[in-house]
């Protein structure tokens, strides 16, 4: 084999999106593949800084693009985002990750884009090692969110070129012979963990790269982007400081304001005065309703639905909400906010290109109704990642369009959401949009979103679980090295699958080990995250008794009563916790599951093929040997105590959710139990 490595050619879309397509394992799947057209205008909407092309014989055999935005975030000043890095199996063993890897970072330093971000399912140990091994550090989450993936940064760059005025001519021959930067960084520990250390108040990151038999070292700063101080030491040990030259760009740092609130009847809308986005809350629904981001006036790196970069915007109030501005150079956009008769009004004007807006909406039960083909009659979906609508997050240029003239709607227990497709909408996934703010004859883009709400009903009690066979013998094991419950039977059937006493990947979890177990997790509604997958980060969970675990440092214990007839019951407290309390469980389940769900008081019969993720009241999962374990809330149920269901390579994941600060200190109460048939 002689592979090349050369950038993207427009002749290459088709082949490249071929060899996504052969693959299931590629790092941006979309159900159904991508075509070459979509890959292509993928490229142009990402504002892709290179896009670097391995060939073998001329067939394309791996990829690797930096890009300033990629839909989900966008880059700062001086940053790119590493993403469509996919290898074919056959080459994995070789040199071309290697190379694709430094050529895409050399080009950075010829260009002077200094600092490198990428994304990584932390369960791929191969991926996730190599990164750790050339110098990617965790300066945010360290814990996958929704999206399965951390994010890495790459500052060796930023480092290089900020010293390199002032390296001698010994370490620039040494530096010029660097081949990998897998032979120059000091390994780094392949645990889950940040490598920020606060100094001064400032939150840095060490570096150490040997250079042949040179060593230097550095601190950097991530907030500000920029290289605190470096040293080189030399073969004989002697070390110099050397003098750092600041990147030529500045990092704006959040200015951590207020966000701007108004109110219309029980609605309330924040404005951020960061980054523009604009958020809609309704009482008792958990989370916002909407989110929207800023188009910003440099059309080619809009906000991403999970991050925006802060920006210089003014903010004024006017009657019913407020008037934004930001300007780059000449070009000015304005946005005009208002919330009035449940109405969201964005009114843009552009000084240049318009740039687009991510809407999310924040429905996570309920139906989404589709406009039928020819204006046909709509169609309902229940809400979930992969129903109704594919899911095109990796490629948004490969979402599904609304047709013109419809209306797009979204119905809950009390609310409706509805966005007119005036202009052109696109829809990423079921509750994921694409808006192009397209100004009309008098140069004014306008977006529309209706909110209409009745009163929050109480949710209504699901119907009680009856008792279990007497004949069944149920069987119980909690382990505390596996923080959870490792065995469940009920009779002859095995309810939780556990790899116990082993540890293995389960979707994005490393380190799965119980069948059953209580984490910690970001908010089910943070736009920076979402929620995560049961990563324990140096847990130390000890028994309380023998179906009762804690965990003294961060106040956090759970327990299982399984008396009589009865479903378990799992109680999860959390009193001093933030954000949410997570029952996690993994049922034994074949490789396709059919579940049943209370969605906002519907019942859908659903398999788990057809389906990313869904959210609900209470689910029926079919397990192996045909038995169903029903999961709900105990009792009344809390307004925020949901079920999220997610398909994974690996098996059905089930999370029992709620916000961590419950009553009395009892974030949850869920009970579980196994039935002949659906209790739904």
């Amino acid at each position: 084999m002689s592979v090349t490595i050369r950038p993207y050619e427009e002749g290459d879309a088709d082949d490249i999106a071929g060899l996504y397509g052969r693959h299931r394992d590629n790092p941006n799947p979309v159900a159904g593949g991508i075509s070459g057209e979509e890959l292509a205008r993928e490229l142009v909407e990402r504002d892709t800084a290179t896009f670097l092309v391995a060939l073998d014989e001329g067939r394309v055999v791996g990829t690797f693009g930096l890009f300033h935005s990629t839909g989900r975030r966008s880059a700062r000043a001086g940053e790119l985002i590493a993403d469509m890095f996919f290898v074919a199996p056959a080459y994995r063993n070789g040199v071309v990750t290697g190379r694709l890897f430094t050529e895409a970072v050399e080009w950075m330093m010829r260009t002077g884009c200094l600092v490198l971000r990428l994304t990584v399912n932390p369960a791929n140990s191969v991926a996730f090692k190599l990164y750790r091994r050339v110098g990617c550090v965790s300066v945010g989450q360290t814990v996958p969110g929704e999206d399965g993936n951390v994010e890495l940064h790459n500052y060796i760059p930023l480092i290089l070129r900020s010293v390199f005025a002032d390296l001698d001519d010994g370490v620039r021959a040494a530096l010029g012979g660097m081949s990998s930067f897998g032979t120059v960084t000091q390994a780094r520990a392949d645990e889950l963990r940040t490598d920020v250390v606060v100094s001064e108040g400032i939150r840095t990151v060490a570096y150490c790269l040997s250079l042949g038999d040179y060593r230097l070292t550095a601190e950097v700063d991530v907030d500000r982007g920029c290289v605190r101080g470096a040293q080189i030491t030399g073969p004989d040990g002697t070390g110099r400081a050397l003098a750092v030259t600041e990147p030529p760009y500045e990092i704006r740092v959040p200015r951590r304001a207020e966000p701007y609130r108004f109110t219309d009847g029980g609605l309330t809308c924040e404005v951020d005065g960061d980054d523009g986005t604009v958020r809609v809350f309704a009482p008792g629904h958990h989370g916002p309703l909407s989110v929207s981001t800023w188009p910003s006036c440099r059309a080619d790196r809009s906000a991403g639905w999970r991050e925006g970069e802060p920006l210089d915007l003014r903010v004024d109030p006017v009657g019913h909400g407020v008037r934004i501005s930001e300007r780059c150079g000449d070009d000015e956009v304005t946005g005009t906010v208002t919330l009035a008769d449940g109405v969201l009004s964005q009114d843009f004007t552009f000084g240049g290109r318009p740039g687009r807006v991510f809407q999310t909406v924040g429905l996570r039960q309920g139906t989404l109704a589709l406009p039928g083909p020819d204006g046909g009659p709509a169609t309902e979906h229940p809400l979930g990642i992969g129903l109704g609508v594919r899911d095109s997050s990796e490629v948004v240029a490969a979402s599904s369009t609304a047709p013109e003239g419809s209306v797009l709607t979204w119905s809950g227990s009390a609310v409706r959401i509805q966005v007119p497709a005036e202009q052109r909408v696109r829809l990423i996934h079921a509750t994921l949009l694409e808006r192009r703010p397209e100004p009309g004859a008098d140069g004014v883009a306008r977006l529309r979103t209706t909110f209409s709400t009745g009163e929050t009903p109480g949710r209504p009690p699901l119907p009680a679980v009856g008792p279990r066979p007497a004949t069944q013998d149920r069987r119980l094991t909690v382990d505390a090295p596996a923080a959870g419950v490792t065995v469940w039977r009920e009779g002859a059937t095995k309810v939780l699958r556990s790899p116990y006493p082993r540890t293995r990947a389960f979707g994005c979890n490393p380190r799965w080990s119980a069948g059953m177990w209580v984490a910690l997790e970001q908010s089910r509604s943070s736009r920076a995250s979402g929620l995560g997958w049961g990563v324990h980060l140096n847990a130390g969970w000890a028994e309380k008794h023998a179906l009762g675990l804690f965990d003294p440092e961060r106040g956090i214990d759970w327990d299982v009563t399984a008396s009589g007839d009865g479903p378990l019951r799992v109680d999860v407290r959390a009193p001093f916790a933030e954000d949410e309390a997570v029952l996690w469980i993994t049922p034994d389940t074949g490789a396709r599951a059919s579940v049943v769900i209370d969605s906002a008081g519907t019942r859908w019969e659903l398999d788990s093929p057809d389906f990313r993720q869904v959210w609900a009241a209470a689910v029926s999962v079919r397990l192996s040997d045909g038995s169903w374990l029903d999961c709900r809330p105990a009792g009344t149920p809390s307004g925020d105590a949901e079920i999220v269901l997610r398909t994974t390579p690996s098996g059905l994941l089930v999370g029992c959710v709620a916000a961590a600060d419950g009553q009395d200190g009892v974030a949850a109460s869920w009970h579980l139990a196994v039935r002949d048939g659906p209790g739904l």
